[in-house]
Formats: structure tokens, C-alpha cells, sequence
């Protein structure tokens, strides 16, 4: 139904039809729906919600909203929200809520829980543990299938994930993994040890989020396990957890390639401040770097003097190779990230590279010679100096945008730092360099 007939309903205050109507809705778009609300009407909405889904749109209401409805709900209905929701969901929706709301809800859980949440909120941030739910189905291997579907039956409505079931030991420790269809399929008399996979994928809870999501990616699990450093099963993390990393990765990758400080900070809610302060320190580095541009101009201003023509064609070629070296950089940092590319490739990546900026170089070149030299009317030899400097620019910028996220890589930073601005200003000063360098060769230009 139109999300205008329920704020009718809502502003009407027909709030029985209200209730029937909303459980036409997915629980996000119930989410959405309440999150466009003023405070008055989300809480009025949220309140309205039937019990058995209040808990699963409050997981997708955004943090803002959250921390609203957590201070504004009497105790008794904040505790239930809270019992009502997964354990990741809680824990990530603690990460995010300021001290005096987080201190509201842990004095109404019990001690052993507040012990358990304190322990998950102390994993670094961006780490398989901070993503891990404890919400899964444990067995043993001497269980019978029978057994197993009992105990699934049992505690499965409780549990995020039963597709896949985790075989521990008495120790706690990881021994196999055993699918929903493997049990249903199996005789109820067979043991679980006879049917479970015992060479398991696993993760450590320090490993960091993104080398957990290139896990999922290749192997397309729904769930993956975590493990402490003594091999036992503490958690698992879930498909829904991963989508959102590789949405926040991407995003951090888009922000580094156009030199802005990552933030997690939606731009709508962001200042105009914070916004600044992310955006100026690289625009600073940038800046300055790009003041090497202006001291090669400098040196070879008597060559500029010479020959005025020459600085029409600075800024083609300034554009033309950093545009060049982008490409080349965006293609790589993402063959980096989607594990396509290791860092022993890096020699077949200079070889394509150069094959590639060769092919593309004589392409530019020639269409760039015929319109210098036959439509604009300039003299041969200056053609022939805007275009071999084009070349070699072009060169030079895809060899150096196709390395330079690789040896960043190796270093320890993030590739995406050697994207568009970068490389742009490293190929702006070399191809000044090669300009002028040439035009004073081939047009007899004394220095």
C-alpha cells in the first residue's frame, strides 16, 4: 500500500486500520517508513507495532532513531525489544548508542548477559568479532540425527541460522559442520559424526572484516564460524552482516579514490564540518604536491618565452595522462579487492600495462598529430613534440597507475589511496617534464 495512506491513517489517529495495514509490509520498508517520521509520530508508530515484528524493524531503524525510541519507551517495552532482538543486532545497536542509553539497557539484562556483552563490545572494531552472533545450533558428534532434529526443533525458533549446524567438542572446541538437508536427509539412527563435514573454514575473531567478506565472496557460504585462538567455536557470522561490510568497504574505497577521508557518516547527516575535515587535508597534500607542476614550469620558462604555442597543450596533456594513469589504477585497485590479482602479479601487470598504453599511446597520438599539425596549422616540429609527449605520457601514467596500488598493498596501505588525485599529480610533473624536456631537444630551444 502508499506509505501516504498510512500517514493518513497514522495523522487520522485510525490506528486499528493502521496496524492491519503495516503488516502489509516488508519489515525494511516498515523501517523506512517510521525513520521519515518527526519523533512524535515515529514513536506513536513504533508503539502501534505489533509485538512479534517491533523487534525485527527496530534492528533496521537507523541509529538516530534507535536511540530516540530507546530513551523515550518505558523500561519494561525497552526490554523486551532488547530480548526480542539477535544477539549481533543488540550488539551492533549498543556500538552504537551514546553511554547514558547504553547504561539505561544493561541495568535491565541479567549479570551472566551484561558479562557477555561487555566481552563483545571489547573486539577491535572491523573485526570478525565485532560481526559474530552466538545465536547458532551446536552438536555433538555422538548425537544421533534423531537427536539433532530434536534438539533443532527445540531451540531453533531462538537461533539467527539452523541451514548449517557446528559439531563442538566438550572443550568447546570446532570438530566439523553438518547441513539442515544432510540431517533431514539422513537415516534418524545415523550418528552426526558419520555425516558432518570435518574440513571446516573458519575465522578468527581478530581477523579483520574485509578478509572475512573476500571468504564469503568465494565461497558463497550464509554463515561462517568464528573461532578463539584455542580453536573453540565462540560464534558465528551471518550473510546479512557481510552484505552491509561489503557496502561499507566499497564506500570506503569510492571515499579514498576521491582523496576524502572514509567516514560511516550518511552526508545528509553530516555537517558541513565534518564534511570539510574530511575533504581538506588531501586537497592540502594535493596542493602542495602540485606546487612540483608549477617549478618545472618555472625552470623551462624561457622555453615557454621561446615558443608560446607550447602552453596551449599543457593542460591536454596533464588531462589526458591523469586520466590515463586512473583508469589503470581503478581497474587494478579493483581486481585487488575482489581477489583477482596478487601482489606476485606484478610483472604481468606491467607487461599488460605497457601492451595496453602502447596500443592506446598510438591511438591518441595519431588523432592528436592530425588535429595539431593539419586542422590548427602548427609547425611539424611542434606537432611532433605534442604528440611523442603524449605517447610517452600515456605510457608512463598506465604503468604507473597499474603499480602503484600494488606496491602500496605490499607496503601495508590501502590501494585506494593511490587512485585518481595521486597519480594524477605524479603524472602532471613527469609529464612536464617529458614536454619540456622534448621541446627543447627537437625545437633547438636554448635553456
Amino acid at each position: 500500500m502508499a506509505l501516504e495512506d498510512l500517514m493518513m491513517l497514522l495523522n487520522e489517529k485510525r490506528y486499528v486500520e493502521w496496524k492491519e495495514r503495516i503488516k502489509e509490509l516488508q519489515i525494511p520498508d516498515i523501517a523506512e517508513f517510521i525513520d521519515e517520521l518527526d519523533t512524535k509520530h515515529a514513536i506513536i508508530a513504533f508503539r502501534l507495532l505489533p509485538k512479534e515484528i517491533a523487534a525485527d524493524v527496530f534492528s533496521y531503524l537507523s541509529s538516530e532513531r534507535q536511540s530516540e525510541i530507546s530513551m523515550l519507551v518505558d523500561e519494561k517495552e525497552l526490554t523486551e525489544i532488547m530480548d526480542d532482538l539477535f544477539f549481533d543486532d543488540k550488539i551492533d545497536f549498543l556500538e552504537e548508542m551514546p553511554a547514558n542509553v547504553v547504561k539505561r539497557i544493561l541495568r535491565n539484562v541479567s549479570e551472566a548477559e551484561r558479562r557477555l556483552i561487555n566481552h563483545f563490545l571489547t573486539y577491535p572494531d572491523n573485526s570478525a568479532g565485532s560481526l559474530m552472533t552466538i545465536e547458532f545450533v551446536d552438536l555433538k558428534k555422538e548425537m544421533t540425527v534423531g537427536n539433532a532434529l530434536e534438539k533443532i526443533r527445540r531451540i531453533g525458533r531462538d537461533r539467527e541460522i539452523v541451514y548449517t549446524c557446528y559439531v563442538t567438542d566438550a572443550k568447546r572446541k570446532l570438530e566439523g559442520i553438518v547441513s539442515l538437508k544432510d540431517l533431514v536427509l539422513a537415516s534418524p539412527d545415523e550418528k552426526v559424526e558419520d555425516i558432518m563435514r570435518k574440513e571446516v573454514i573458519y575465522v578468527d575473531t581478530y581477523d579483520d572484516q574485509e578478509d572475512v567478506a573476500d571468504i564469503f565472496k568465494k565461497y558463497d557460504f550464509l554463515a561462517l564460524p568464528v573461532v578463539d585462538q584455542e580453536q573453540r567455536l565462540v560464534g558465528i557470522i551471518t550473510i546479512d552482516d557481510i552484505v552491509d561490510v561489503i557496502e561499507q568497504e566499497n564506500t570506503e574505497d569510492f571515499q579514498r579514490i576521491a582523496a576524502i577521508q572514509p567516514s560511516e557518516i550518511e552526508y545528509l547527516e553530516a555537517t558541513p564540518l565534518v564534511l570539510a575535515r574530511q575533504r581538506i587535508v588531501w586537497l592540502m597534500i594535493l596542493m602542495i604536491s602540485a606546487t612540483v607542476s608549477g617549478y618545472i614550469i618555472r625552470r623551462f620558462q624561457v622555453a615557454i618565452e621561446a615558443v608560446v604555442a607550447l602552453t596551449a597543450f599543457i593542460p591536454m596533456l596533464m588531462d589526458t595522462g591523469g586520466n590515463a594513469g586512473s583508469q589503470s589504477s581503478v581497474t587494478v585497485i579493483r581486481s585487488l579487492a575482489l581477489g583477482e590479482l596478487k601482489l606476485t602479479d606484478i610483472l604481468k601487470v606491467i607487461r599488460k600495462e605497457l601492451q595496453i598504453s602502447i596500443l592506446v599511446g598510438l591511438g591518441l597520438t595519431l588523432v592528436n598529430f592530425i588535429r595539431v599539425y593539419f586542422i590548427e596549422g602548427y609547425d611539424i616540429s611542434i606537432a611532433f613534440t605534442i604528440s611523442l609527449t603524449l605517447f610517452l605520457t600515456v605510457i608512463f601514467a598506465k604503468l604507473i597507475g597499474g603499480t602503484l596500488p600494488m606496491v602500496a598493498k605490499k607496503v601495508g596501505l590501502d590501494p585506494a589511496i593511490m587512485a585518481s588525485p595521486l597519480i594524477s599529480t605524479i603524472v602532471d610533473a613527469v609529464s612536464l617534464i617529458i614536454y619540456f624536456s622534448l621541446a627543447v631537444k627537437i625545437l633547438h630551444i636554448a635553456v
